[in-house]
């Protein structure tokens, strides 16, 4: 099984589990986190007005090739820094809609605590370092996605931030 997927289809978290543990006896956990294509969205008008409102449809583009070895290479931090088995990251790119599943994180371990660490990290690592670019499509037009402050605090809780990460 590939660590990596980046595709179009939508994906089944319980096949996904079940070929992540694979009959591996030593897995006493396995933590998965999905993220899902929300109806609203909220970004910063002129770096001080917080504005919200309707997202009917988001867009996600990648760089083939390069997206997967970003990823790959953020399995490998968690599983330096993790005490963990494997870790799968299954994302989504085309037009997708609110309520439509976009990216899955699933990590196994021996223990819950490691899971539950390491998915977390690589879902703060997804959310600043992969290369995904992302177009919303609201009733006012659409509009490219930019980071979040908070996603790159979240990177900096990791002891990274965007140059070193």
């Amino acid at each position: 099984m590939a660590r990596v997927s980046i595709q179009t289809e939508d994906f089944d978290l319980g096949a996904e589990v079940e070929s992540l543990r694979a009959q591996d006896r030593r897995v006493g956990a396995v933590c998965s986190f999905i993220g899902t294509v929300r109806d609203r969205h909220q970004h910063l008008e002129r770096d001080t007005a917080v504005v919200q409102g309707e997202v009917q449809s988001m867009e996600l583009e990648h760089y083939p090739g390069m997206t997967e070895k970003a990823i790959e290479a953020m399995i490998d931090q968690a599983l330096q820094r993790f005490d963990i088995y494997a870790a799968r990251v299954v994302h989504r790119v085309g037009l997708l809609h609110p309520t439509d599943q976009i990216v899955l994180v699933t990590v196994s371990s021996a223990h819950r605590g490691q899971s539950f660490m390491a998915c977390e990290f690589l879902m703060d690592y997804l959310k600043t370092q992969a290369p995904f670019w992302k177009k919303e499509a609201t009733p006012e037009g659409a509009r490219w996605v930019d980071a979040r402050v908070s996603d790159d605090a979240a990177l900096a809780r990791w002891g990274l931030s965007l140059g070193n990460a």
